[in-house]
């Protein structure tokens, strides 16, 4: 016998799950409503509640270098998950059905690239990408995050893939179904929540990179992250552009996550195969 809990209850449950919700924004909503403030209204304390709101800071991020960095993130971030997903995805599926000798080998092999750190990486990719012309360029950087979010896709899917019953395949090969149809049509649909889970940590990846983008690129291929960064310099901290660039850098990700939350929660809880 199942004890509801009351109606008393469930709202002190609510009222909890608020006050945490609104602990864990905080600092959002504190650099949200800072992007609306003058540099006067931001270094104004007591710091005011109630104020007249302005998109100056935006205007002037989107007259600036700013918005030309944005756009490189956007791409960067965008075509290193696209192309590691094309090439990873396929890869989990391979290495999933694969039962030769070794397979446990590979799979540590994979993670171990994943681990290393960046930094370990930093000198050969730029003397290598001076060499090949590939410094301050888009490219460049799609090729880095690739390189990264590969081992990860193929690690993170290669456990969807299992869960689904071979039995499946073996079906549609007697029904006479092709290996890329079998692929296209059966494994994918039944993955895709661990599609969406992956794409999101792929994205945030390459979108919050700062290391690299720093590294690799000068003006050309500046992205979002080290273009705020510029915004602190020997003259003063500009508060209001500061605040107004990492609203919009937070945004990308938000309007992400939200178009895919359908298939977030169960893609990070297992992708369960539904029957």
């Amino acid at each position: 016998m199942s004890i509801r809990p009351s109606g008393q209850a469930s709202t002190r449950r609510r009222i909890a799950i608020v006050l945490v919700l609104l602990i864990l924004l905080l600092p959002f909503l504190w650099l949200l409503q800072m992007s609306f403030k003058t540099n006067e209204l931001i270094l104004q304390f007591p710091p005011p509640l109630v104020f007249t709101p302005t998109l100056e800071n935006y205007r002037a991020l989107w007259h600036s270098a700013f918005s030309a960095s944005f756009v490189n993130s956007l791409l960067s971030a965008s075509f290193s998950t696209l192309f590691a997903l094309v090439i990873g995805v396929p890869g989990a599926y391979a290495l999933s059905r694969w039962t030769g000798r070794g397979k446990g080998g590979l799979r540590f092999a994979i993670l171990v690239t994943r681990m290393a750190p960046p930094i370990a990486f930093t000198i050969p990719f730029f003397l290598f990408y001076r060499w090949i012309g590939l410094l301050d360029t888009v490219t460049g950087l799609v090729l880095v995050y690739t390189s990264f979010n590969l081992p990860l896709v193929i690690w993170m899917m290669q456990p969807f893939f299992e869960t689904v019953p071979a039995s499946l395949e073996e079906a549609a090969l007697v029904d006479g179904a092709s290996a890329r149809v079998i692929f296209t049509r059966i494994m994918l649909p039944m993955v895709a929540p661990g599609i969406a889970a992956t794409a999101i940590l792929c994205f945030l990846y390459a979108w919050n990179d700062f290391f690299f983008a720093l590294i690799l690129t000068r003006t050309a291929a500046r992205t979002a992250p080290v273009a705020v960064v510029n915004f602190m310099n020997y003259e003063g901290w500009e508060w209001g552009k500061i605040a107004a660039g990492g609203s919009l850098v937070m945004a990308p990700v938000l309007v992400f996550s939200l178009a895919v939350r359908r298939y977030l929660v169960s893609g990070l809880t297992a992708g369960a195969v539904k029957g």
